[in-house]
């Protein structure tokens, strides 16, 4: 720990100069979501998220504010990604294994802001305190729910100061939320489908109804199959082929390509409602998961997925035309054909047929 401060201390030496004149720049106070008084730069230019949550909420509103990543990136998802992207630092999330390197690469970035998120098990005051080092004002957004994106998008449109852009990503947000409820309203609960999460390579590991993990299948009906109280933040709870022949669900949504690609071919498999049926769905995941892992803002997109998925007909949205627009709202990009075939059917696989795709 002592060879860590030192370092510490000899980086911010370097930058201390910078952090002077940071200081004497124009500021203003803001209320954050935890109700925290704030003084903060009048208009941010880099800005740490150490939590995966609001790395990618500050992606949404601004890849250009980001003072660096947390996650290594696949080089097959630039392509999907502000051209920033590729020469970001990869700082990492500070706490835990390699803190000392990714302390240093923080300290070199020199944010002005630092984006803190609250939710459940993830970051403690303690380590917030951690950060206090770097001199530099922390705001928290606070997420209990995907729900809650309406709120952070207006929040974070306020902390840096890009008001309109937080307005328009909240306002395509709530508009998603109340479509869905409305939908739902009119569809009887012994009407919808009962759906099977399939995690792992064997698809033998699931979610419990009340996870982060399965958000969406809670907002899309309530509808997850497997009913218990989730025992830990990380998931993956362990199932035996048995039960899931138990459930015999009607749908099974798909995390891993390996899975997806096997399971038709698989006897154990053959007898479940979803594999009779060609019910069984590959997550899109480019260049950002929409399910899950992390449970990011591409959940606004992956609900309208999910629910054109499950109820076509009472929810006729055009995917292609939704995805295209979603992108060029949330992403700042424009999908060609190819890479909208690529996005919504990424096995390549047309034993089942994708909910908008061209034949």
């Amino acid at each position: 720990h002592d060879g860590v401060l030192i370092m510490i201390r000899r980086i911010l030496l370097s930058v201390l100069p910078m952090l002077i004149l940071s200081s004497a720049l124009s500021a203003r106070e803001i209320t954050d979501m935890l109700g925290r008084k704030v003084t903060v730069p009048e208009t941010p230019k880099k800005v740490y998220a150490p939590s995966p949550y609001g790395a990618y909420a500050l992606y949404a509103m601004d890849p250009t504010l980001l003072a660096g990543w947390i996650f290594e990136i696949d080089p097959a998802n630039y392509p999907y990604l502000h051209k920033s992207m590729q020469t970001l630092p990869m700082i990492g999330r500070v706490f835990g294994a390699g803190q000392s390197a990714n302390l240093e690469v923080l300290l070199a970035a020199h944010p002005d802001l630092i984006l803190m998120w609250s939710h459940v098990n993830e970051f403690s005051e303690k380590e917030a305190q951690k950060l206090q080092i770097l001199n530099t004002p922390f705001i928290y957004a606070v997420d209990e729910s995907i729900e809650d994106y309406t709120a952070i998008f207006k929040f974070l449109g306020k902390a840096l100061n890009k008001e309109a852009r937080g307005n328009q990503l909240s306002a395509y947000t709530e508009k998603t939320f109340t479509d869905v409820r409305n939908t739902l309203a009119k569809i009887p609960a012994d009407q919808r489908p009962k759906v099977y999460y399939a995690e792992g390579l064997d698809g033998l590991s699931t979610e419990c109804d009340d996870s982060i993990h399965v958000q969406l299948l809670k907002l899309a009906g309530d509808i997850d199959v497997h009913r218990c109280h989730t025992s830990n933040h990380k998931g993956f709870e362990k199932m035996s082929m048995e039960t899931i022949l138990g459930y015999n669900p009607d749908v099974i949504l798909i995390q891993e390509k390996m899975f997806y690609d096997k399971i038709y071919s698989l006897p154990i498999w053959a007898n479940v409602n979803a594999v009779k049926n060609k019910r069984v769905y590959l997550i899109p995941k480019a260049p950002f998961n929409w399910f899950d892992r992390p449970p990011s803002f591409m959940r606004i997109m992956g609900l309208k997925w999910l629910m054109s998925t499950l109820y076509p007909k009472q929810y006729p949205i055009d995917i292609r035309k939704e995805t295209r627009s979603f992108y060029r709202l949330f992403m700042n990009i424009d999908l060609s054909q190819k890479q909208l075939d690529e996005v919504l059917r990424p096995s390549g696989d047309y034993r089942t047929k994708p909910i908008g795709a061209t034949p």
